[in-house]
Parts: C-alpha cells; sequence; structure tokens
C-alpha cells in the first residue's frame, strides 16, 4: 500500500472518501450506480466485470460476486471468463461480453465493424452504452485499487482479514 492511512481509518473510506471528497464520491456514486441501476442480465455483467478484474489484477475486485436477488454466477465462472473464447458455459450474450471488455481494455483501437456487427447483433444500444460505461468504471476503480494497493487491504463482507 502506497498510501499511509491513519490508525482506525478504513483505507476505502479514507481514501475515495476523505482524501479527495469532490471526486472521491462522485467516483463512488458512479461505481454504486453501475452495480445498482444496471440493466444487463447478471452473467453478462459478472463476464465484463470479473474479465477486467482479471486484467487489473484487482485482489478485490477477482473475490467478489455480485449478488442480485440472492443468486451469483457459479463457483467456476471465473475459470470460463478466462476460458471465454472456448468455454460452453456461456451463451453469446455472455461470451460478447467477456470479449468487449477485454477489447476495451486492452486493444480498443481495433474494435472493428465485424464486431460491433456481433455486438449489435446481440445488444441494444442503450445496452452497449451500458456495458460500455460499466467497464470504463471497472477499469478506471479497480486499476486506482490495484495501483494504490487498496485491493489488498479491502475485506469483502463476511471475510476476514
Amino acid at each position: 500500500m502506497i498510501i499511509d492511512i491513519p490508525e482506525g481509518k478504513d483505507p476505502i473510506g479514507y481514501v475515495w472518501g476523505e482524501m479527495v471528497p469532490g471526486i472521491g464520491l462522485a467516483a463512488s456514486n458512479f461505481s454504486l450506480s453501475v452495480y445498482s441501476h444496471s440493466t444487463l442480465g447478471l452473467r453478462e455483467f459478472e463476464a465484463a466485470r470479473l474479465k477486467i478484474a482479471q486484467i487489473n489484477g484487482c485482489i478485490f475486485c477477482l473475490d467478489w460476486r455480485t449478488e442480485r436477488d440472492g443468486q451469483k454466477v457459479e463457483p467456476e465462472f471465473a475459470d470460463a471468463v478466462t476460458n471465454w473464447r472456448t468455454t460452453e458455459l456461456f451463451d453469446e450474450r455472455t461470451r460478447l461480453a467477456a470479449e468487449y471488455a477485454e477489447r476495451y481494455a486492452t486493444d480498443h483501437h481495433n474494435l472493428d465493424e465485424e464486431f460491433w456487427d456481433r455486438m449489435r447483433a446481440q445488444y441494444s444500444q442503450t445496452e452497449i452504452v451500458e456495458l460500455s460505461m460499466s467497464i470504463g468504471s471497472w477499469l478506471a476503480f479497480g486499476r486506482l485499487n490495484h495501483v494504490l494497493g487498496l485491493d489488498a487491504v479491502c475485506v469483502l463482507p463476511g471475510h476476514s482479514s
């Protein structure tokens, strides 16, 4: 961790909320909105989110699983995301979500018409924008947490540190 956290302070709350409140609180609200206002299915949402977590190397993000209505993706889902090209666990929308996340993060200059034709065949324009904003959020904030070392000190609910 490269940021000094005062004794007794929650690292995320301190860095995001106290150090730069004008930016951190807005970023936090954006990040929370991605989860609370998403219209995407859980599987495509998690495929894109986990692919970005794998690319970023964010420890917290890799361990996190989004829950909706008491449902989470199956335990082997993260391995399927790693192998999105060949896994039999994904339908076309889920596979495209993982592909889009990977290309968005590593090769965004080469999103060609062939790719967009496949995306438009599976996703509405609104869903493409939502997925793009979600991926941008995960890429930026997961990377920020990893770079500053916050991901190593975050504790998931129900986990001990």
